[in-house]
């Protein structure tokens, strides 16, 4: 699993970047858990992995079996919180590997990742709507003339010892055919969609990496 690693200098601390490319899900999980252990006993300091996955189909501790896929379509399951999704090229994913410093506030962590996720999709000129959909975790745009509320981020995480793993995963330029086998994070009332369908135009990984690096510094947790 090749790398190119940077330590990002952010508002309130450094964070060290790994941009890992194409990775096997189970390979990226299996380096996720090595990285928390570590980062629990401080031999790193926090850490956000980007990267894409092959497609696959993930579903959390949450997952309803009426929404997995109905032909057969091979599901891994984890340990992070939420529903079934998708994961794959054209998407996004981070995961942060970063210790809570004050207390451990998961839905404060969580509000973070979207804030964070939620300036990239501005920067972009996609107008989220985090907190309009308050029961629903995740990035969200607004019910408009393109349709009706839908996710273009989705998110979730594990935490031990004070320590977070798994995290999100932004819809760039992915093939949204896939989400059709599944029910999203087990909601039939909304919709997916990806910076490239909102905008009208391709927006790929490569473009929007170096735009959510510039914004991992929300991720810290503030005094």
């Amino acid at each position: 699993m090749t790398a190119t690693v940077g330590t990002a200098s952010v508002a309130g601390g450094k964070i060290t970047v790994e941009r890992r490319g194409l990775v096997d899900y189970q390979e990226a999980w299996d380096y996720q858990k090595e990285l928390q252990q570590r980062r629990i006993d401080d031999e790193i300091g926090d850490t956000v992995l980007l990267l894409e996955h092959p497609s696959v189909y993930t579903a959390g501790r949450r997952t309803e079996t009426w929404a997995l896929p109905q032909d057969g379509t091979p599901v891994v399951t984890v340990d992070r919180g939420g529903q079934i999704t998708w994961h794959g090229p054209g998407q996004l994913v981070g995961y942060p590997i970063m210790k809570m410093r004050n207390k451990v506030d998961v839905v404060g962590y969580v509000r973070r990742v979207e804030d964070a996720v939620t300036a990239v999709c501005h920067e972009f000129g996609v107008t989220s709507a985090r907190g309009r959909m308050h029961d629903r975790t995740g990035v969200w745009l607004p019910e408009d003339d393109k349709g009706p509320e839908r996710k273009i981020c989705a998110i979730g995480v594990r935490v031990r010892w004070a320590t977070t793993m798994h995290g999100f995963a932004l819809n760039c330029n992915p093939d949204m055919g896939y989400w059709e086998r599944i029910a999203p994070c087990a909601i039939t009332d909304a919709d997916v969609t990806s910076l490239t369908q909102e905008l009208g135009r391709e927006v790929t990984v490569a473009e929007v990496l170096p735009v959510m690096e510039r914004h991992l510094g929300l991720l810290l947790e503030r005094d």
